[in-house]
């Protein structure tokens, strides 16, 4: 009797296993298909601002460690590369998102001619940029690729970031999160 008990319970592992990750992938697509899931979305716990050094691009105001924990509002960091398509087609988004919130942004592994270059033939929607040359605070902040985004908040606490180019799902999540 206990044979023929332990025979079907070896039998239906493999059938509940399957349902088990049917029914988790079919909840994920349907979440997908409604625009509830975002598989690049990275849930940022409320982490403090990592340690890193930034250079000065001139002529732009530039910025460090220290300064963005003395902040009293919200920022959004964005890592950005002239190199990079993707990043060239958030600047329209970043345009707009910066009427309500200030941008500061960091030229990823980039020269100052590069980004002077850059936004000579591109609107700035940075209030101060500094730039990452060899991709240290790049590593810091967990950058996977660039644009990325991250939202600060006073005394620098990050609460979100967002791995890829900003959308405008993403500029009304970051307008609803700042009030």
């Amino acid at each position: 009797m206990k044979d023929i008990a332990r025979r079907r319970l070896i039998f239906s592992l493999p059938l509940i296993t399957t349902l088990g990750a049917g029914t988790g992938f079919y909840v994920m697509l349907s979440r997908l298909r409604t625009g509830s899931f975002d598989p690049k979305e990275i849930k940022t716990p409320q982490i403090s601002l990592p340690y890193f050094n930034l250079e000065r691009v001139s002529p732009f105001p530039s910025f460090n460690r220290n300064e963005l924990l003395r902040q009293t509002k919200p920022i959004v960091i964005n890592f950005f590369a002239s190199w990079c398509v993707p990043c060239l087609t958030e600047m329209a988004i970043l345009n707009q998102l910066s009427h309500k919130i200030d941008i500061w942004g960091i030229a990823y592994k980039e020269n100052s001619h590069a980004i002077n270059e850059f936004f000579s033939r591109n609107d700035n929607p940075y209030k101060r940029i500094a730039q990452d040359t060899k991709g240290d605070a790049g590593i810091q902040w967990g950058l996977t690729g660039v644009p990325e985004s991250f939202l600060v908040l006073p005394k620098g606490i990050i609460i979100s970031h967002i791995p890829k180019p900003l959308s405008e799902r993403d500029v009304e999540t970051i307008s609803n999160t700042i009030g």
